[in-house]
């Protein structure tokens, strides 16, 4: 399957976005004037000469281990437009994954911030491993490059001096374009451009690899779905190391001249709502989790204050209706009073919530699809979104379902098209086990399509039960149903035993409120929380066909571990 696109590799879509914007706010800090995309395009070429300096080549990997700022995107642009490979690494990853990572991606140099510098040791120079720059200042760190390597062996040059040679040579050449420092480079569409480590599920990540062609796929579907325009301006929270927010959150406003800010402190919700008062983002991309914590925190505990309002709000249909329009009005002046986008992805939003910002009218939009597919397979827009649904497919996207039995409504989903990965970094083996020699990706989901080409996604085909007469029980669907209780923070679906069980982590903050924990004995507490647990499976069940109904409920005391896009790592539960 080939596009005609308009780009087909990095090099040339910057060449054509840094001139075309010049002028526009590219990146930025929240409150900060920001590096407009001409200057932008100076910083990127120095960096490239500065990489030819050190003798970086095409195909070289060059890692990338931040938390976002404006500087990530800058790096990840020079890295991918002379050709060389860049390896996102995600700030949340365990100091023996970054290790692990860096080793087995043979990454020649790595830019990290301040934060994560310490996490870089002499273990890491035993592979491939040759430079350290600074993300916040893009220069090489001395006291991080070991002696053995290439630069200082040449000529013992200091980085003060590399540093003069690559200004002298862009004033020399007064390179205008990324293309004009090498003249002899071509990078063709199927040139590998990233290998991003996925923060699997399952155990140790994978490598997967996407080539300039994957990523300009990417970008065209993703225009075909979203109109943005040069005037927007995106609102950074997730990390910049994961696809969703890489391809969605970066390289599609960089295509459109958008501005996109950085939080430049650790987000928390107070930290989040200030920045939106700030930046008044039009675009914003989201897990289901932030906005789920919104629901429950700040519109449902205003519901549930008073008990009249309560009944009304869960039994009367049109004053819930209005209600929740009352509610979405406040949630966007909250968000700044311009957000016209706000995209969720990574995980299954609640049905719940999903209902509260259809009836809202709150502008979110769904999208469905995985590191493996750079990343979206299916999504809808804002005023075409369907409850419990995840849109229509990205376009150029083939799709079938594999069954266990015809008679069976879903099947496991398998995928091809152009933006489909081409396969995961020196591993044959589990590569084969995704994907078929003709281009069929197994993304290991369960679902079905409807008659107006919509699909729907119900589990993981790893994760399903078996019923007592065959049916087949998904476990995240039973989740969202406990987690519709206000006193669930998250829940875990597993069966123990033949029988359909679930951990649950309470919110504590919650309970403490209603319960008054510090005034009570550890008896009387304990009590509390299994009467909580025995009303959440009891409510649960009732919304639940008999053979899918919880036998058992047990707490989670301490919070589920996660990985980086807030799905729980359930092989470490189980």
């Amino acid at each position: 399957m080939s596009l005609n696109l308009s780009h087909n590799n990095l090099m040339s879509l910057a060449d054509h976005t840094f001139k075309k914007y010049a002028s526009n706010v590219f990146v930025t800090h929240v409150g900060e004037a920001g590096i407009t995309y001409q200057q932008a395009q100076q910083k990127v070429i120095q960096l490239q000469v500065m990489f030819k300096e050190l003798g970086v080549k095409q195909g070289d990997k060059i890692a990338i281990c931040s938390e976002n700022m404006p500087h990530w995107g800058l790096v990840y642009l020079a890295i991918t437009a002379m050709g060389a490979v860049v390896v996102p690494i995600l700030p949340d990853f365990h100091n023996n994954e970054v290790h692990h990572i860096i080793k087995h991606s043979e990454a020649k140099a790595i830019f990290a911030s301040n934060k994560k510098m310490e996490t870089i040791d002499e273990e890491d120079f035993s592979s491939n491993l040759s430079y350290v720059f600074s993300l916040e200042t893009l220069d090489l760190v001395e006291d991080k490059t070991p002696a053995h390597s290439e630069f200082f062996i040449k000529g013992a040059q200091t980085v003060a001096q590399i540093k003069n040679k690559v200004l002298d040579f862009a004033k020399q050449k007064n390179l205008l374009k990324i293309s004009e420092i090498d003249d002899l480079l071509t990078i063709n569409p199927n040139d590998l451009a990233a290998i991003v480590y996925t923060s699997g599920t399952t155990g140790q990540s994978k490598g997967v690899m996407l080539s300039h062609y994957n990523l300009m796929a990417q970008l065209h579907q993703a225009n075909t779905l979203i109109e943005i325009k040069e005037n927007d301006r995106f609102l950074s929270i997730l990390p910049l190391a994961h696809t969703f927010e890489c391809s969605v959150g970066f390289l599609v406003p960089f295509a459109n001249g958008a501005s996109i800010h950085y939080l430049n402190r650790i987000p928390s919700p107070k930290i989040i709502l200030g920045a939106m008062q700030q930046v008044k983002p039009t675009c914003i991309l989201s897990v289901p989790l932030v906005i789920e914590k919104i629901y429950k925190n700040k519109v449902l505990t205003q519901f549930n204050k008073n008990k009249t309002i309560k009944y009304l709000y869960d039994n009367v249909a049109f004053i819930r209706k209005k209600m929740n329009k009352i509610a979405g009005n406040k949630l966007i002046e909250s968000f700044g009073g311009e957000i016209r986008f706000f995209g969720v992805g990574g995980a299954k939003l609640s049905s719940f919530v999903e209902d509260f910002l259809s009836e809202a009218r709150f502008p979110y939009a769904i999208g469905y699809g995985l590191t493996e597919t750079a990343p979206i397979i299916a999504g809808a827009i804002p005023g075409k979104t369907r409850v419990g649904t995840t849109g229509t497919f990205a376009a150029e996207i083939e799709y079938r379902f594999v069954k266990t039995n015809e008679q069976d409504r879903d099947g496991e989903l398998h995928v091809r098209g152009p933006n489909i990965m081409q396969g995961y970094y020196k591993d044959q083996e589990r590569t084969a086990e995704v994907l078929d020699a003709e281009g069929w990706l197994n993304t290991g989901d369960l679902g079905y399509v409807d008659e107006m080409g919509i699909l729907t996604i119900n589990g993981r085909s790893k994760n399903v039960i078996i019923g007592p007469n065959g049916e087949n029980i998904y476990p995240e669907c039973i989740e969202a149903v406990i987690e519709q209780h206000p006193l669930v923070a998250d829940s875990m679906v597993y069966e123990l035993d033949n029988k359909v069980v679930a951990k649950i982590h309470l919110d504590y903050d919650l309970f403490d409120q209603q319960y008054d924990l510090k005034n009570n004995s550890d008896a009387k507490l304990h009590q509390d929380i299994l009467s909580s647990l025995e009303e959440i499976k009891v409510e649960s069940n009732e919304q639940l066909s008999s053979f899918s109904k919880l036998t058992s409920v047990f707490e989670q005391t301490d919070p589920f571990i996660k990985t980086p896009t807030k799905k729980i790592k359930r092989y470490l539960h189980m």
